[in-house]
C-alpha cells in the first residue's frame, strides 16, 4: 500500500477531470450493477507508464468526439478490495495496472491491459480510446 500523499496528485488528476472514485467493493458494485449506457474504468497506478501514458492518454481522448456516460476509476496498490472487486468485472482477463476499460451496458466492449499502455504514448493510448469511443458511445 502507498502513502495517500504519494497518491494524491495522481488521484487528483482523474478525479479533477470528472472521474468518480471508487474506494470499496460496495462502491464498484453499485456502478456496475447499475450500468446502462457506457462506463469508463481507469484501473490507477502509481507506475511511470500510468503517469507517462495512461492517465494523460485517456484525458486526451475524453477531449476528442463522443465520450463514456461514466467515468469512473479505483487505485491498484491503495484501494485494495474496490481494485479486486473491479477486476472480477475484467476477468478473463489477469490483474493488470495501470488498466483502462469500456463498459456498455454493463458489458465490457474494449481493454487495454498495461502490455497495451507501455512503451506507448499518451497520443497512441488517445487514439486507440478515441476509435472505442466512436464505436461504443454514443
Amino acid at each position: 500500500m502507498y502513502p495517500e500523499q504519494i497518491v494524491s496528485p495522481m488521484r487528483a488528476e482523474l478525479s479533477q477531470n470528472g472521474f468518480t472514485e471508487l474506494r470499496s467493493a460496495a462502491e464498484v458494485d453499485q456502478v456496475m450493477q447499475a450500468a446502462e449506457g457506457t462506463t469508463l474504468l481507469v484501473i490507477n497506478s502509481v507506475c511511470g507508464c500510468a503517469a507517462g501514458a495512461a492517465r494523460p492518454g485517456v484525458l486526451l481522448a475524453l477531449q476528442q468526439g463522443k465520450r463514456p456516460d461514466k467515468l469512473t476509476t479505483v487505485f491498484a496498490g491503495v484501494d485494495k478490495d474496490a481494485t479486486d472487486k473491479a477486476r472480477q468485472y475484467l476477468m478473463p482477463y489477469p490483474p493488470s495496472s495501470p488498466a483502462v476499460a469500456l463498459f456498455k451496458d454493463g458489458k465490457l466492449v474494449h481493454f487495454l491491459e498495461r502490455h497495451h499502455i507501455e512503451g506507448r504514448s499518451a497520443q497512441m493510448i488517445a487514439g486507440n480510446l478515441s476509435m472505442a469511443f466512436e464505436q461504443f458511445c454514443n
